[in-house]
């Protein structure tokens, strides 16, 4: 079975909403006029994640749905998808045919929300700020290869890179190039706690009890002149524990909206059963889940044994048994929607075999069973991991070559010991930054990457990814991206497991939820609304 495929590049039908139920408007209760959306990721500020909402140090889906209400990004991507468009720039471009040079111009009357003008000078130490602190948390890594910042004026700046990149535009699309002012930030040091401040289409006021953040409220900036069209007033957003507790929120109206993430017995549910004062609406998903590896711990050093994991694990039935519909199984980083998929893992390891797994470890000299914990996060994607971990397990354990236990923690512990390397093997998912191939490759093998993985391809490193990055056109890239991909398969660092699909709940009255979520899962709140405009 050959399941080594090239996709076409993703298009605006691809990225088009499904709305799967819909129904009558109903009555609600009084939040103080604010739209109601519910999430399960949670915020902490504390000293493993002191700075949850700075731009330098931030780098996780959550995180970054706070900061894209709350900051302006020189470019930004279109509801629909496509190629980034200015948003705090009027105009930006490359000025060379190398994609070495480019050149933005700032909209006129730019102001943060305390009315200060933002200024080209404010966009240049936003982004040096970030490479100067250089959090280990990753995100510096999207901007490494900016040389120098040249500013022109008060509006003008050109960015000079140390390497071609054409997919420059969609970085400074990311919250880590968010403008922050150079009164509210300081450039060597983190901004601590839930604090933060921009140009961008909201501001920001929080709740917090202790260290966890309970509300975070958005109120539309008068300040703000960008490309956004800002739909709601007021928007808050509301962390729950777990997706049955945001459920229960949205059928008594205390929440309008239950964004990420849904659990898979909700979406079937609404499937199946469709209300008329809830809709269920299906949107295309760029999410991965995958298997990282600290190849320096002594247990998966050798690539023998995270290869017999990848001959003998079950995507298929992972996805099928605890996600169902939402998911399916994925042999590459980059999911199969994206322009330059191929199925490397499928392709180097087939269908799940003992028998290969057996050969491989043998092959090594490597004892039997092989003891390894599987580390997990209890509380950051969903209540689907725990009983996915315990598929894992209970599929590595039934070859008999391998003893493994699983071990869940919150995310605030887990990251942070991720980051360290106190792992050898632990779950993550990712959701892209940009929907590029680039993106489902260079944080997890590039400098500075987002796992501080010890690993090194120097072939992926040193030459695919500079020679992905000089193709404007994307398609043309897709040699390299194929090289790559079969070079995670050989070595796997990381190991793939599931791409998935996502979904929103809402009350029948609120409007625009098919834009709120994009295929990155970047939340846009201001496209929500109460009824019609």
């Amino acid at each position: 079975m050959n399941r080594k495929t090239l996709v076409l590049p993703l298009i605006a039908g691809l990225l088009a909403p499904v709305l799967a139920a819909c129904g009558a408007t109903v009555g609600g209760v009084d939040k103080g006029g604010a739209i109601v959306v519910g999430t399960t990721d949670q915020f902490v500020a504390n000293s493993d994640t002191p700075a949850p909402f700075d731009p330098a140090y931030a780098y996780d889906t959550g995180a970054w749905n706070v900061l894209r209400q709350t900051l302006q990004t020189l470019m930004h991507v279109p509801r629909g998808g496509g190629d980034p468009v200015p948003e705090a720039a009027s105009r930006c471009a490359f000025t060379d045919n190398a994609s070495e040079s480019y050149r933005c111009t700032l909209r006129d009357g730019l102001q943060f929300s305390d009315g200060k003008p933002v200024t080209a000078e404010d966009v240049k130490f936003s982004i040096e700020r970030v490479l100067e602190i250089r959090s280990d948390n990753g995100a510096a890594g999207l901007l490494a290869n900016i040389d120098t910042i040249e500013v022109k004026g008060d509006k003008e700046l050109v960015f000079h890179l140390s390497t071609p990149d054409a997919t420059f535009p969609y970085k400074l699309s990311t919250p880590v190039a968010g403008i922050v002012s150079r009164d509210a930030y300081d450039g060597k040091k983190l901004r601590e706690g839930f604090d933060v401040s921009g140009s961008g289409p909201y501001t920001l006021e929080t709740e917090r009890d202790g260290d966890k953040l309970v509300s975070a409220v958005f109120t539309k900036n008068p300040h703000y002149k960008g490309d956004l069209k800002i739909r709601s007033g007021k928007v808050e957003l509301r962390p729950f524990a777990d997706a049955h507790g945001m459920g229960s929120a949205l059928d008594s109206g205390d929440i309008d909206v239950m964004a990420r993430a849904m659990a898979p017995d909700q979406i079937a549910e609404l499937s199946e059963n469709p209300r008329k004062d809830i809709a269920l609406t299906e949107m295309p998903g760029l999410e991965i889940r995958y298997l990282g590896f600290n190849t320096k711990d002594p247990s998966v050093k050798d690539k023998a044994v995270r290869q017999a994991m990848a001959s003998v694990i079950d995507r298929g039935s992972i996805a099928d048994k605890v996600y169902g519909a939402t998911a399916e199984p994925l042999y590459s980083l980059i999911p199969s929607s994206i322009a330059g998929h191929t199925n490397s893992f499928f392709n180097r390891y087939g269908e799940p075999s003992r028998e290969k797994a057996a050969a491989i470890l043998g092959g090594a000299g490597i004892d039997t069973p092989v003891k390894l914990t599987l580390n997990y996060t209890t509380d950051h994607y969903g209540p689907g991991t725990a009983a996915e971990f315990a598929a894992l397990r209970d599929q590595l354990n039934a070859t008999k070559l391998f003893s493994v236990t699983i071990k869940g923690a919150e995310w605030s512990k887990f990251r942070p010991a991720q980051k360290r390397g106190d792992y050898a093997v632990y779950g993550l998912g990712w959701f892209p930054d940009f929907p590029d191939p680039d993106n489902f490759i260079a944080p997890f093998l590039d400098k500075d990457n987002f796992l501080n993985s010890p690993y090194v391809s120097t072939a992926a490193r040193d030459q695919l990814i500079p020679a992905s990055r000089r193709e404007a056109d994307r398609e043309a890239a897709s040699a390299s991206f194929t090289k790559l991909q079969d070079i995670v398969a050989a070595d796997v660092p990381v190991l793939p497991l599931w791409q998935g699909k996502q979904y929103v709940a809402a009350r029948s009255e609120v409007t625009g939820v098919e834009w709120a979520l994009n295929s990155s899962s970047d939340l846009q709140l201001w496209e929500l609304a109460q009824g019609s405009d």
